[in-house]
Formats: structure tokens, C-alpha cells, sequence
């Protein structure tokens, strides 16, 4: 695979800095590539988006599903909304997998992607880092930063052709100095007993490959699959009072009360009325 918007520029250089040594993209293909998902894994030094990238491919037919496509760094990274998503090179993880429910899951169930997604980072940095990770709906990953809720990492779906390409970011080794906001977080901040990438990049990848297959293996049923059981357990939005901005200005206020079959998150307002929200930027209310 080759980036469309590589750079030569001098932080793209493998070890210039030496507390981030590259990803060791062949160990990590012999780890992963093994007749399971994942069918490709390769490393760029930078580009500008890994989900731009594995969009075009998979829109053209030129990778299989399993396909993943990792940046060491990336200069236009993209969260909800179009929001920028930045970091020093090598100080995080940024890659897309390229997956393809197929006759197995009905369209209307390709929603639960993204979540399934992030149960699966969730679960594989609490093996491999030792964090606790919680998911604000519907996309966001969360650490404890001294008694402090701040976003670590987030998670963008779309659809490429037959399949949808999701699309990872994940603070790894950031400092307080580098964080791009201050709401911001990192694996390193939050106490991570390891935050060697090749380490998390693999645990990460094995946990999405369980869930994936598993899901799949249902219809896509979040119920059968327990992934709407998981994605609750693990949702830092439920049971708190929220503000769902939602497309067109408008708001809802409310506590967030449960996460539905479609993966849509269910807001009471204080009259009782219970509202389902599909879209939509979530703030929690302290």
C-alpha cells in the first residue's frame, strides 16, 4: 500500500526520537497475518489519513477484507465530525481495518461496527496496558488521568465498497506538553503498564478479531453476541445526564438510560420521555 500524502519531513525519520522506536511491521505481520482476519498489515512512516487511504483501496477493489493499514504518523486524521486528529509521530497508534459483514450481518446491523470496535480496544488494552479503558458513546475512548475523564482515542467508521474501512487513534505515549487539548489524554498519562506499540497493536487487533468473528458468527445480533451486554457494561455514558447535540442545532438534555438493538443511544428527559439518538455529538454534564 502506498500513502498519497507521504512526507519526508524530518520527524518522519525512524529514530528521531529514541523513547519511540518504529512499529516492527514484519514481526507484527507474522503475529497477525495467520490464515485468520486479518489478511495484510502494513506499515507506513506517514500519510495523510490511514482511513482516506484504506477507503480508496477497498472502494477500488485492491484489498481483501482483514486488510490493515498502520501510520506511524499522520497529518490529516480525522475524527467525528471532521474534527482534526494530531500527534508527534510515533507516539500513538493510527491504523484502519477493512471489514466486510457481507451476506452474514443485515445492513441496518453494520451500526454496531464502531462499537463493536470499541469493546474490542477496550478489551485489549486492558490485557496487554492494564488500563481501564471506558467508551463514551457513540465512538470515544476514555482514561482516568488523576481522577480526570479525558478522550485517549476515538474510533471513525465508513463505508468503502462492499465493506466499511474503522479507523483507530489512540494516545499512546503523549506528555502533558504535547497533548493537543487539554481534555486530552494518553495510555502513558492513565498509568499503562506497558506502552510498547508492537505489544498494544497486537492486543488490540486479536481482541477486534474474537469480537468481529463472534458477532458475525450471530447475524450481527447484539443480543446473541453479547456485544449490546459488553458495550453497556463498559459505557461511560450511561446513567449520566448528557446534552446530545444533534444534526440540524438541535439539543436534547437527559440522562443517558440505555443503549438499544440498533445501537442508538436512549435519552429520558426530565419529563419521562424516553428519546433515541442515532447521530449526534454527546457532552456529559458533571
Amino acid at each position: 500500500m502506498t500513502p498519497r500524502n507521504a512526507s519526508d519531513a524530518n520527524d518522519d525519520q525512524p529514530w528521531s526520537d529514541l523513547g519511540r522506536p518504529p512499529l516492527n511491521a514484519a514481526a507484527l505481520r507474522r503475529a497477525l497475518v495467520r490464515g485468520g482476519l486479518w489478511s495484510s498489515l502494513d506499515v507506513v512512516p506517514a500519510t495523510g489519513s490511514t482511513n482516506s487511504d484504506l477507503v480508496a483501496l477497498a472502494s477500488g477493489g485492491k484489498v481483501d477484507e482483514g486488510a490493515v493499514l498502520v501510520a506511524e504518523s499522520q497529518s490529516a486524521g480525522r475524527g467525528r465530525l471532521d474534527r482534526e486528529w494530531t500527534a508527534p509521530p510515533r507516539s500513538g497508534l493510527f491504523f484502519s481495518v477493512f471489514l466486510k459483514p457481507g451476506g452474514d450481518v443485515p445492513v441496518e446491523r453494520w451500526g454496531w461496527l464502531p462499537l463493536l470496535v470499541g469493546v474490542a480496544v477496550a478489551t485489549g488494552l486492558a490485557r496487554a496496558a492494564g488500563v481501564d479503558t471506558a467508551l463514551k458513546w457513540p465512538n470515544d475512548l476514555l482514561v482516568n488521568v488523576e481522577g480526570e475523564e479525558r478522550k485517549a482515542g476515538g474510533i471513525l467508521a465508513e463505508r468503502a465498497g462492499d465493506g466499511v474501512v474503522v479507523g483507530i487513534g489512540l494516545n499512546v505515549s503523549l506528555r502533558a506538553d504535547e497533548l493537543p487539548v487539554a481534555r486530552a489524554g494518553s495510555l502513558a498519562l492513565a498509568g499503562a503498564a506497558s506502552t510498547d506499540r508492537d505489544t498494544l497493536l497486537r492486543a488490540v487487533l486479536r481482541s477486534l478479531e474474537e469480537r468481529y468473528v463472534d458477532w458475525r458468527a450471530a447475524g450481527g445480533d447484539p443480543a446473541v453476541s453479547r456485544l449490546q451486554e459488553t458495550y453497556a457494561a463498559g459505557c461511560a455514558t450511561l446513567g449520566r445526564n448528557v446534552r446530545a447535540e444533534l444534526p440540524g442545532g438541535q439539543e436534547l438534555v437527559g440522562e443517558a438510560v440505555a443503549v438499544d438493538g440498533d445501537g442508538r443511544l436512549v435519552i429520558a428527559s426530565a419529563d419521562g420521555v424516553q428519546q433515541p439518538v442515532g447521530a449526534g455529538d454527546i457532552v456529559h454534564l458533571r
